[in-house]
């Protein structure tokens, strides 16, 4: 049976985790404080001011929310950190709205996934931090995000990735946080090859415990209840006449895509879209491949993608993001963005989005232009992290490219962007959805040992999916229960 986290496991293991945490000065933060900084004590927000966004000081898992002022060191809170995006950049007149992952820690969201998955096992007993070790597979930043969380929990941290992602990864995870790191063979989309890794390391290592992005429920929680709400908040401040229309997420662990099911909640008639790379298309054609997009599309559908609730599904080709990264953030390519027309304020301000991002943006004006949108529709999607996690790809190109000029980034504007069709997208139907669930069970019951049982409820068990959205209101229950034997708030 699928497992709901809502009491105590192993007391033993409560106990040291209490003892650990006093030690060393770790509050943990309630998810009603990561949707709302405002409920932090006013004394740790003081404490905040003279803490830098990326250090490591237990005080920064309060900065786990969208809603950090956009800082490097010293900033509170304010609204939910978001661009949107102009016609003159996207071609089509819906209103495309990127939440931005900058301004986390580490640069990037995951380390709320990463949260998600490891507090509520901390406050269960369900996880030791004075004898265990916590591993992250993964295929880029949830890996940062759980080596960071892990650091600012007391604990240690091993590192699963693919040895062909960007180095500033691999770099930061030995010297910045001392995480362990494994590098396993491939690129983005060679998954197998993590889980091979993490099962070596479930038969030899039993003091490391796996916490899996693809299969952790905490991810999938989390995105449910801060990244939805976030985006509801966005919506409510717009003003005017708008729909909501749509919501576009990649599908890498598909945790990020269940603030879809959240917008369900409050928008019936919303669009949920799953972006893919092209030359991985798993949901769109049962596809493989490598790619260049770091951080979707591993071969397989996660087990903790509700499919259901998935309406269409894109594949982005890498190669247009690629071009489009270098015209985003080549001296050159904003120049020419300018000339276009954006508005500089605008395009000056690109850099903000990843990869990932690039590609989530794509497949939100594929979606405008396949379903005829207009001025009073907003689409919203994800920019993960930012171009900053990947100047290592942008010397890469221009290495192999040569300097970017004005006419190749006229030539990329056009191509990449404002040529952006409805190829590469399914509206999907009733058993379109029941065919891609299925595809779990290759993955996950024939090779990860998941019960069979548990992947049929997943279908037909209304109840479930609600229910493991919602089992943050009990962790709340337990982290405050937590944070009261540790004692630290009452000093």
């Amino acid at each position: 049976m699928i497992e709901i986290i809502d009491r105590v496991t192993n007391p033993k293991a409560l106990e040291n985790a209490v003892k650990r945490f006093r030690e060393k000065g770790i509050i943990l933060p309630t998810f009603r404080q990561q949707q709302n900084p405002e409920l932090i004590p006013e004394s740790i927000k003081e404490q905040l001011k003279n803490i830098g966004l990326w250090e490591i000081n237990p005080l920064n898992l309060f900065r786990i929310t969208w809603k950090n002022e956009p800082k490097e060191k010293g900033g509170l809170f304010g609204k939910v950190n978001y661009i949107e995006l102009p016609k003159e950049l996207t071609g089509v007149n819906a209103r495309i709205i990127l939440l931005l992952g900058k301004w986390f820690p580490t640069g990037a969201h995951k380390v709320g996934a990463a949260y998600g998955c490891l507090a509520p096992r901390i406050i269960t007993g369900g996880f030791d931090p004075t004898t265990q070790k916590a591993v992250w597979p993964s295929t880029g930043n949830y890996c940062r995000g759980g080596a960071f969380d892990s650091k600012l929990m007391g604990t240690e941290s091993v590192a699963i990735l693919p040895e062909e992602m960007s180095r500033e990864r691999f770099t930061w995870l030995r010297d910045y946080v001392g995480s362990e790191v494994i590098a396993t063979p491939g690129c983005e989309s060679n998954v197998k090859e993590i889980y091979d890794k993490c099962w070596e390391i479930r038969r030899t290592k039993p003091d490391y415990v796996i916490f899996n992005q693809f299969d952790e429920f905490g991810n999938a929680a989390w995105h449910y209840n801060i990244t939805g709400k976030a985006i509801e908040e966005v919506f409510n401040s717009l003003g005017g006449k708008n729909n909501m229309a749509a919501y576009v997420s990649a599908t890498g662990s598909a945790g990020t895509i269940a603030a879809g099911d959240y917008l369900r909640t409050i928008a019936p008639h919303i669009k949920v879209v799953a972006s893919e790379a092209q030359q991985c298309p798993t949901l769109y054609l049962n596809g493989f491949g490598g790619h260049r997009i770091e951080g979707i599309g591993d071969k397989h559908v996660p087990w903790i993608h509700n499919v259901k609730n998935t309406d269409v599904i894109t594949a982005i080709d890498d190669e247009d993001c690629m071009r489009i990264f270098r015209l985003f953030n080549e001296p050159e390519g904003v120049k020419q963005l300018i000339n276009s027309g954006v508005p500089a304020e605008i395009a000056n301000n690109l850099h903000l989005l990843g990869i990932s991002g690039i590609s989530n943006m794509l497949s939100a004006i594929k979606t405008a232009k396949f379903f005829e949108l207009t001025s009073e529709d907003v689409i919203f999607t994800i920019a993960t992290d930012s171009a900053e996690m990947y100047q290592s790809r942008l010397e890469e190109l221009r290495d192999e490219r040569g300097n970017y000029s004005q006419i190749q980034a006229a030539k990329d504007f056009e191509k990449c962007i404002m040529g952006a069709s409805t190829d590469w997208m399914n509206e999907l139907t009733y058993y379109d959805r029941k065919a891609i669930h299925n595809l779990k069970y290759f993955t996950w019951v024939e090779q990860q040992e998941k019960e069979i049982e548990d992947l049929n409820s997943m279908w037909y068990d209304r109840e479930l999916w609600p229910k493991l959205f919602g089992q943050i209101h009990r962790w709340d229950e337990l982290i405050e229960e937590f944070n009261e034997r540790v004692g630290l708030l009452k000093k």
